[in-house]
């Protein structure tokens, strides 16, 4: 490792030493030094730093009195590493710098570097940097005039991200309030954190746990970190354990929040959210976050999450949710209401890797955030399969000491958290882990803060470990970990756990609608809990890391507040349009988003309409809204009764009666239609019809472009549309009729629709499903 160092550092100096020889000034520079070859005749590292320092030619043997700007004394040294860098910074001349790095003990010398606030990372990822004078981030004043709802596990207000220094008065609008409680007193709140309710009735009187804390305070981690992806604001030198150091911000930092406890130690009651959704829609929130969800859909007079957001639609309120856990396997998608925006997950261009290598040479490189003493990286240890130690999946107290102990396991992931595998191999004497994808779980990788040595592998990996386990008389192993990197390829891919279509609630509503990030996402996080969410784990951290669907639905919380300050007048639906219309399916070298269950070409049901682009959505040249009207259309043609309609909408002026409208006819950004396999040439015809606002200015000329699904065939009527201005409405039909090709072994074919005037793409689905 210190020769890796050694060389690292060395390349770097003699990089910037040309650059910097000719000026005899001096600059800061940071010495990575090895303490373990301290002489004993110093008493401290900073004794025998200053002494090394004041070896080197034309070191200023005074520095150690002169005076800071502060007046105090000014020593040798800028900093002095002691945790998870040792060495010290201190300014150098070129020529002392490299004269140090000669030195047996120095590691590395590298001269510090002037760098722009960058996030960590998926703001930055989704293209947000606020440096633009004509950005999302500059025409919305970062969201400073939305108010963001979350339903959730409740907030730590106390935490840096939820400061309100610099923040104007809170909007005048706001009938909320700030309800005291256990732990959580009524002036938590603040101009960032302006009100927070908690509801605890439906869980108390169905779940028998005595253990919540009875108050907004947030007691799981869940809600604080769903916060502050959202809304957090700026803070500096964030990390879990120094993984993914920078500068942690939310989406629309100046957002504000009202926080609504919904849910409690063992899960979130329906009769609780909905009240949650209640008095948020009362207290005048512009944007709902729902971070909450099962598996599969119901109908929609069933579910309680599609009633109350329903509601909120009604009222103007932009509701986004998360698609849900549940993937690879399709119809796993919850959430599925059209007025609610569902949202999948996907990986950004970071990891956290770290290597398994096997004694015969293999290295198979998993992901982990193990922060702790390394296993030594000269010693390979043995290593076992846990099914022949007691149980493959590691579960607690079943792995048999005598034939774990100082062994690094081998588990196979399921029933249990990953973390708590770790847990079960440290108990049973073990000295590190190995969780290994089994079917369908695949290529997908997520990093865990083990407390003992231990990474994550995938299916593949994990099916190649066994098999030298089995075939070797004394299998070994070493994990190496090489914390943080940045600009991975390719990004985005759709996250393996993430929730997949068909809706099953309705095969022509496409869901997910979008996909954002939500893999490995650092963000805030209360000190009663550790990382791990282990009761063993006595760690604490200011951020964690955490994966899920959970995580991609606060990015598009914050991109709709965005969009909300940057356009008030725009509806929900239009808020979605934008969104969908100008989200991508290729990466920047022109390929397909790939899909971690095999990294190969994802589908529809994977990405929805694609991955987010927040700038482009902010400046979208046509969206497709909807009215309340439009969607009670929808349920009509649905076959849904009129009672069935009153549970959703709560209105008894509903008639379904003489309507002809065609569920496909939903005004939505993407087009789905069903086909019944016995359609044959020339038996199958339908005509979708959809209507497009302009909402840029001037006028404006689009054409269209279509990429009809493989058995269809798909035209526009007409080809062109004309615009004079902003607010003008024009109508299109689509015309869909089977070809001459049979359907192939997919029940599903997707194509596409792509109106462009030369600056603006509005880019929609088309979706067939084979029946």
């Amino acid at each position: 490792m210190g020769r890796f160092w050694l060389q690292i550092f060395t390349t770097a100096i003699f990089f910037y030493f040309p650059l910097i020889s000719h000026c005899r000034s001096t600059q800061t520079f940071i010495v990575r030094v090895q303490n373990d070859l301290k002489p004993s005749i110093f008493p401290s590292v900073e004794a025998w730093y200053g002494a090394t320092l004041r070896t080197l030619t034309s070191y200023p043997l005074d520095s150690l009195e002169s005076k800071n700007s502060n007046g105090g004394k000014q020593t040798d040294f800028l900093h002095v590493y002691r945790t998870v860098f040792h060495g010290f910074s201190a300014r150098l001349s070129a020529e002392q710098a490299q004269e140090l790095s000669r030195r047996p003990e120095i590691l590395g010398v590298v001269p510090d570097r002037v760098r722009h606030i960058q996030t960590t990372r998926s703001p930055l990822f989704l293209g947000l940097t606020g440096n633009s004078p004509t950005g999302l981030i500059t025409e919305s004043d970062s969201g400073s005039d939305v108010i963001i709802g979350l339903l959730d596990t409740g907030i730590s207000p106390e935490r840096r991200s939820f400061h309100d220094v610099g923040l104007g008065p809170v909007p005048a609008r706001w009938k909320g309030e700030c309800i005291g409680g256990d732990k959580f007193v009524k002036t938590s709140c603040n101009k960032k954190v302006i009100g927070a309710r908690y509801f605890p009735a439906g869980y108390d009187a169905g779940v028998a746990d005595s253990s919540n804390v009875l108050s907004p305070r947030d007691s799981n981690g869940h809600g604080t970190h769903t916060a502050s992806t959202a809304a957090g604001r700026e803070v500096a030198n964030a990390s879990l354990f120094g993984f993914a150091a920078g500068v942690a911000v939310g989406i629309a930092p100046k957002a504000r929040i009202a926080v609504y406890k919904v849910c409690w130690e063992v899960g979130c009651l329906d009769s609780d959210i909905l009240a949650g959704f209640d008095k948020a829609v009362e207290d005048g929130v512009d944007v709902i976050s729902l971070s909450v969800g099962g598996q599969g859909s119901a109908p929609y007079n069933f579910d309680p999450i599609a009633i109350g957001s329903f509601g909120a639609m009604v009222r103007g309120i932009f509701v986004s949710a998360s698609a849900g856990n549940s993937g690879p396997d399709d119809m796993t998608v919850a959430n599925v209401a059209p007025w609610i925006t569902t949202v999948g997950a996907s990986t950004i261009d970071r990891k956290f890797p770290a290597d398994l290598i096997l004694a015969d040479g293999t290295v198979i490189t998993g992901s982990s955030l193990y922060a702790g003493k390394p296993l030594n990286g000269k010693t390979y240890l043995p290593l076992i399969y846990a099914m022949n130690a007691g149980s493959a999946l590691c579960m607690p107290g079943t792995l048999e000491e005598k034939l774990v102990r100082g062994k690094i396991v081998v588990c196979d992931r399921g029933d249990v958290a990953r973390v708590a595998k770790g847990l079960a191999v440290r108990e049973a004497g073990g000295v590190g882990v190995v969780v290994a994808n089994v079917a369908p779980e695949g290529e997908g990788l997520l990093a865990d803060p083990h407390l003992i040595p231990g990474l994550m592998i995938t299916e593949s990996a994990g099916n190649k470990v066994r098999d030298y386990i089995s075939r070797s008389k004394d299998p070994r192993a070493i994990i190496v970990p090489h914390g943080t990197r940045l600009g991975v390829k390719p990004a985005p891919v759709v996250a393996l756990f993430s929730s997949r279509g068909p809706n099953g609630a309705s095969s022509y509503v496409l869901k997910p609608d979008v996909i954002a990030p939500g893999v490995d996402i650092l963000a805030a996080w209360p000190d009663t809990v550790s990382p791990s969410e282990l009761p063993e784990d006595a760690r604490r951290s200011e951020f964690n890391i955490l994966s899920g669907t959970s995580m991609s639905c606060p990015h598009v919380s914050g991109l709709a507040a965005l969009l909300k300050g940057a356009h008030r007048d725009w509806s929900p639906a239009m808020i979605r349009s934008a969104l969908m219309t100008t989200a991508y399916t290729v990466d920047g070298n022109g390929k397909p988003l790939l899909d971690e269950r095999d990294y190969r070409a994802s589908n529809v049901w994977g990405i929805g309409a694609g991955h987010v682009d927040p700038e482009k959505a902010a400046d979208p040249g046509l969206v497709y809204d909807l009215t309340v009207n439009d969607y009670l259309d929808f349920l009509c043609s649905s076959n849904y009764s009129v009672a069935d309609i009153n549970q959703i909408t709560n209105n008894k002026s509903v008639s379904c009666k003489g309507k002809k409208f065609t569920p496909w006819e939903l005004n939505y950004p993407a087009i789905s239609v069903a086909v019944s396999m016995s359609s044959r040439l020339p038996k199958f015809q339908v005509a979708v019809t959809r209507t497009v606002t302009q909402v840029s200015n001037g006028a404006s000329s689009y054409v269209v472009t279509v990429t009809s699904p493989r058995s269809v065939n798909a035209t526009v009527d007409p080809p062109k549309m004309e615009f004079k201005g902003k607010g003008e409405k024009k109508s299109y039909v689509v015309r869909i009729s089977t070809a001459n090709n049979p359907p192939g072994n997919s029940i599903t074919e997707a194509g596409k629709l792509t109106w462009t005037d030369g600056k603006h793409k509005v880019t929609s689905p088309i979706v067939v499903v084979w029946q």
